[in-house]
C-alpha cells in the first residue's frame, strides 16, 4: 500500500482513516475537501481540481480521501488500494451530526482555512440519499479495476479489526 484512495459517503470518517493510515504507514494523506474549497467555502473550478489532483498523482506515495467524481478515474487508475467505507446511511448521519458538534465555528484540519464546519439541509439531504444514489455506482466503477486491492467496509467493527492488524 503505496497509493491509498479513500472514498465513501460524507460522514463515514474517510478524513480520519486518512490521518491514521498516514501515522501508520508513514505515508502523507491530502484531503479532496482542501483542495477543492477555498476560505469561504467557495469552489475551485473543475479544471483546477483535476490539475491539482494530477500533481498529487507524480508523488511516490500518498493517501488521498474524498469522492470528487471529477477526478475519481484519475485517482482509481493511479491508486493500488482503494478504501470504500460504505457504512449505513444512518451511521454517516451520525457522523456529520457529530462533527458539526464537534467543530462549531472552526475549521476541520482536512479543510482549507476559512471554512468553519456548517451543516446544512442540502447536504443532510445528499448523505441521506449517497448509499442509494452513489454507492451503487462507486461499485460499478470498481468492476474497472480488479487488479486494485479493493478493501470495502461495511462497519466501523470492520474498519477497528483492520487497523488494529495493520499496527
Amino acid at each position: 500500500m503505496k497509493k491509498i484512495m479513500i472514498i465513501g459517503s460524507p460522514g463515514s470518517g474517510k478524513s480520519t482513516l486518512a490521518r491514521h493510515l498516514s501515522e501508520l504507514l508513514h505515508i502523507p494523506a491530502y484531503h479532496m475537501d482542501s483542495i477543492f474549497w477555498q476560505p469561504g467555502w467557495v469552489p475551485i473550478k473543475r479544471k483546477k481540481l483535476v490539475e491539482e489532483t494530477k500533481k498529487l498523482m507524480e508523488k511516490d506515495t500518498w493517501i488521498i480521501d474524498g469522492n470528487y467524481s471529477a477526478t475519481m478515474d484519475i485517482r482509481l487508475k493511479e491508486a493500488d488500494t482503494i478504501i470504500f467505507l460504505h457504512f449505513s446511511t444512518m451511521r454517516c448521519l451520525y457522523g456529520i451530526t457529530k462533527r458539526r458538534l464537534q467543530y462549531h465555528k472552526q475549521t476541520r484540519p482536512d479543510l482549507a482555512a476559512g471554512c468553519p464546519e456548517k451543516l446544512d439541509w442540502e447536504f443532510f439531504q445528499w448523505v441521506r440519499k449517497f448509499n442509494k444514489r452513489k454507492a451503487p455506482h462507486i461499485y460499478e466503477l470498481l468492476t474497472n479495476y480488479p487488479d486494485k486491492q479493493q478493501i470495502i467496509f461495511k462497519n466501523r467493527s470492520q474498519l477497528q479489526k483492520f487497523l488494529q492488524d495493520s499496527s
